[in-house]
């Protein structure tokens, strides 16, 4: 791989990790948001809500796994 596909590449894979990155921290604000709300009215919600919380963080991960695989084509 000649070094300008290498620096393509490279803007890639900071181009998935940044958008992963950045809908990750919209759903989980507004996640965060509703289950400190349905926490406070019932504390059995801890658990559904701390679920929930988890769940936008794999998109990170998805990200991360693309932008792996980007790097060692």
């Amino acid at each position: 791989m000649d070094p300008t596909q290498m620096g393509m590449a490279l803007v890639g894979a900071g181009i998935a990790i940044g958008a992963a990155g950045i809908g990750t921290g919209i759903a989980q604000g507004q996640v965060g948001a509703a289950a400190v709300g349905a926490t406070a009215e019932n504390p059995k919600m801890f658990g559904k809500g701390m679920i929930l919380m988890v769940l936008p963080e794999t998109i990170v991960i998805l990200g991360f796994v693309v932008a792996f695989l980007i790097m060692n084509a």
